[in-house]
């Protein structure tokens, strides 16, 4: 299966019938905390759909395409957004999500952890 075909523009997704929950965040780079946190979303949401909405990520690794195939890839999430955090909360309005989560404050600092971490390698 090419799990590209998971990946909805916005109005797709604004589209989607019956409960749905909502993770936002940049993925970027993809890590184990994101499928634990997607997991227990998931868990949660008992029988609701998983959308990922992959928001642009300032100093990207990865561009958002890039990312926003990773995301899909992984088994857990049912759809994938590529949006910014303006059509991201519209998204949400429109979906009624049974629950959000958002990633991005958290993406930054496992971000930032990560280039100080491979910069004191280096030293």
């Amino acid at each position: 299966m090419d799990t590209r075909s998971k990946i909805l523009t916005p109005a797709e997704a604004a589209r989607l019938a019956g409960p749905v929950a909502l993770a936002t965040g940049h993925f970027d780079v993809l890590r184990a905390a994101h499928v634990r946190v997607l997991d227990e979303l998931r868990r949660r949401a008992g029988g609701a759909r998983l959308l990922a909405v992959v928001l642009p990520a300032p100093d990207e690794v990865l561009p958002q395409q890039a990312r926003a195939e990773l995301v899909a890839a992984l088994r857990v999430i049912d759809y994938v957004v590529i949006a910014d955090a303006a059509e991201a909360d519209r998204l949400a309005d429109s979906l009624k999500p049974v629950e959000i989560v958002r990633l991005a404050a958290a993406d930054a600092l496992r971000a930032r952890e990560l280039k100080e971490h491979v910069h004191s390698r280096q030293t």
